[in-house]
C-alpha cells in the first residue's frame, strides 16, 4: 500500500498532523469553544453550482431573517459568521464569486485555505472523487467540515473521514441536508405510534430527466476549460481521455470522478430511509443490482436504469432508478412509473397503510392508497445552522448527518454501483432471484421491464447486466465468502493517482 504522501503546498504543521497525531494538537481541538458571539471563519472548497448556493446559504445564516419571518415569530437570530475563504480550479468561476465577496481570500489551489489558521470551518462542494481526501486534509489541518454528498467516492475513503474526525476530534458535517427536516420526527412518532401496524417493506424512487440526459460522445478528447487547473481538478482521480461533450457536471456519470444517479440523487434518499428506519441497518448484509445505461449512445458509463435489492437481514429494501421519459414518445415527460408517488422519494409499507414521502414531507396513505393526512417540513433549509451549532458546541452528537451517518448512507451506494459494475448477461430469473416470493420485489421487476418496452429497449440486446448475490459484511464494511473477489474487494476502494494519495493511516 502507498505510503502518506505530502501534498504540495501542504504546511509542515500540517503534514506532520497527517503522519501521527500530536497530543497536544488533539487536547487543544477538544478545548477550543466557539461562544455565541465568537466569529466563525468559513471557507469554501470549490464554488460552481453548488458551490456557489452554499456560499450564499451560509452567508445568509449572518443577515437578519426577513421581515415576514419575523413577524411569523420564527425567526432564527442571525449566526456571527464571515465568508472568509474562497477557492475553485476554475479560474473564471472563482473570479465571478469573489466579486461578490471582496474581502474573502480567493485561492486556485484550496491547500492555501488550508494552510490558513484564520480559517475555521471549511465546506466541501468538489467534484465526488475530492471529498473525501479534501476532508481528511481539511481535518488534519485543524478545520471543521461540512462536506457535500456522497461523502466518498468509494466505501474505504468514506472510512478514513470517519476516522480522521475521531482521531483530532472535528465537527464533520454530511450534506443530506433532510436529516435536518422537522417532517423527519414526525415520520418517526408515526411509526412508533403502531397506527399502522408494522413495517413490512420500504421503496426507494428516483425518477428524473432533468438535467440527466444524453451527455455526447466525441471522437476526440475533449480538452479541459483554458481557466481550468487540471492538475487540481483531477486530484487523486486518473488522467483519463474525456469523451463527453460537457467539462463540468456531467463528470457525475464517469466513475473516475463521480458515482452515478445512485450517487448524486439515490444518497438522499436512502438516507432518508435509513433515518426514518432509526439508522438500525448500518450497511446491507446482501444486496444486488440490475441495471444498465440504455436508449443513449453516449460516453457515460453509470446506468440511467437501476434497480437495487438491499436484504438488511430485517426490513427489505428496495430501490428503483430511471433518467429515461416516461415513454419513447414522450420524451420530456418524467419517468413517474409506479403507483403515482413522488418521483424523487420512497414509501413505506405498513400492515395496514403507507407512508408515501420525499424532500420536505408527505402523506400518510391508507391501504387503497387514499391520502389521509399530510406530514409537512422545509426540506432541510436549517442544516447549515446545525452544522454552526456544532461548531461552537464542539458536540459531533448535535449534528444531525454527523461523518458517520454521512458515510454509511453513502456506502449504500456505493455498493450498488460496485454490485451492477460487476454484473454479468442480464436475465430476469437472475434479477428476481434474490427474493423470489416478494411481491413487492416482482412488481419492482415488472415494472422495470415495461418501463423499457415504452422506451423502445429490448432487455437482450441493450447491454442489461445483473449481478450476483453478493454478501456483506457490515461490521467490517467488506464482502465477505464467495463474494469477496479480487474485482469486488478492488471496487470497494481507488488506485490514487500521486500526489493526492488518502493515507492508509490517518
Amino acid at each position: 500500500m502507498p505510503r502518506p504522501t505530502r501534498p504540495s503546498g501542504f504546511s509542515r504543521r500540517a503534514f506532520l498532523a497527517s503522519a501521527a497525531a500530536s497530543t497536544a494538537a488533539v487536547a487543544l481541538s477538544r478545548t477550543r469553544i466557539y461562544g455565541a458571539n465568537d466569529r466563525v471563519n468559513m471557507g469554501f472548497i470549490a464554488v460552481g453550482g453548488r458551490g456557489s448556493y452554499s456560499v450564499k446559504w451560509y452567508d445568509d445564516l449572518s443577515k437578519p431573517a426577513s421581515a415576514d419571518a419575523q413577524k411569523s415569530g420564527k425567526a432564527l437570530p442571525p449566526e456571527n459568521l464571515r465568508i472568509a475563504g474562497l477557492c475553485d480550479v476554475d479560474g473564471k468561476t472563482l473570479g465571478t464569486v469573489a466579486k461578490k465577496y471582496p474581502d474573502a481570500k480567493a485561492e486556485i489551489d484550496f491547500r492555501k485555505i488550508l494552510d490558513d489558521k484564520d480559517i475555521h470551518a471549511v465546506v466541501i462542494s468538489t467534484c465526488n472523487h475530492w471529498h473525501a481526501l479534501a476532508a481528511v486534509w481539511a481535518i488534519q489541518a485543524g478545520k471543521d467540515v461540512y462536506v457535500e454528498k456522497p461523502v466518498s467516492n468509494n466505501v474505504w475513503e468514506g472510512r478514513k473521514i470517519v476516522e480522521a474526525a475521531r482521531k483530532y476530534n472535528k465537527i464533520v458535517q454530511g450534506g443530506t441536508q433532510q436529516r435536518s427536516d422537522p417532517v423527519q420526527k414526525q415520520i418517526k412518532e408515526l411509526i412508533k405510534s403502531g397506527e399502522l401496524g408494522k413495517i413490512q417493506w420500504v421503496r426507494g424512487n428516483r425518477y428524473g430527466v432533468d438535467a440527466r440526459g444524453s451527455i455526447g460522445k466525441l471522437d476526440q478528447p475533449l480538452k479541459p476549460p483554458a481557466d481550468v487547473n487540471y492538475d487540481l481538478w483531477l486530484g487523486p482521480a486518473q488522467d483519463q481521455p474525456i469523451f463527453r461533450k460537457k467539462f463540468h457536471y456531467d463528470w457525475h456519470w464517469v466513475w473516475n470522478t463521480g458515482a452515478g444517479e445512485m450517487g448524486n440523487w439515490g444518497v438522499h434518499i436512502l438516507d432518508d430511509i435509513r433515518n426514518v428506519l432509526g439508522d438500525q441497518y448500518s450497511l446491507p448484509k446482501r444486496i444486488l443490482s440490475a441495471g444498465g445505461r440504455v436508449a443513449w449512445d453516449d460516453a457515460g458509463e453509470s446506468p440511467n436504469v437501476h434497480t437495487v435489492y438491499f436484504d438488511t437481514g430485517g426490513i427489505p429494501v428496495i430501490f428503483s432508478l430511471s433518467n429515461l421519459p416516461l415513454n419513447n414518445k414522450d420524451r420530456k415527460t418524467q419517468a413517474t412509473v409506479w403507483r403515482g408517488q413522488p418521483q424523487s422519494g420512497y414509501v413505506i409499507a405498513f400492515e395496514n397503510g403507507y407512508y408515501s414521502g420525499a424532500r420536505g414531507g408527505g402523506w400518510v396513505l391508507d391501504k387503497d392508497w387514499k391520502k389521509v393526512r399530510q406530514l409537512k417540513g422545509d426540506g432541510g433549509g436549517q442544516h447549515n445552522r446545525n452544522f454552526i451549532e456544532a461548531v461552537r458546541s464542539r458536540d459531533p452528537k448535535h449534528l444531525n448527518a454527523e461523518i458517520e451517518i454521512a458515510h454509511l448512507s453513502s456506502s449504500w451506494c456505493h455498493l450498488a454501483n460496485v454490485a451492477y459494475r460487476l454484473g454479468q448477461n442480464y436475465t430476469r430469473e437472475q434479477h428476481e432471484s434474490i427474493a423470489k416470493d416478494s411481491g413487492p420485489w416482482k412488481e419492482l421487476v415488472d415494472g422495470f421491464h415495461k418501463h423499457l418496452e415504452a422506451n423502445d429497449v429490448d432487455p437482450a440486446k441493450s447491454g442489461l447486466k445483473v449481478s450476483s448475490i453478493l454478501d456483506i459484511d457490515p461490521a467490517k464494511e467488506t464482502f465477505v465468502g464467495q463474494s469477496a473477489t479480487p474485482d469486488a474487494l478492488a471496487l470497494l476502494r481507488r488506485e490514487y493517482r500521486k500526489p493526492y494519495v488518502m493515507p492508509e493511516q490517518v
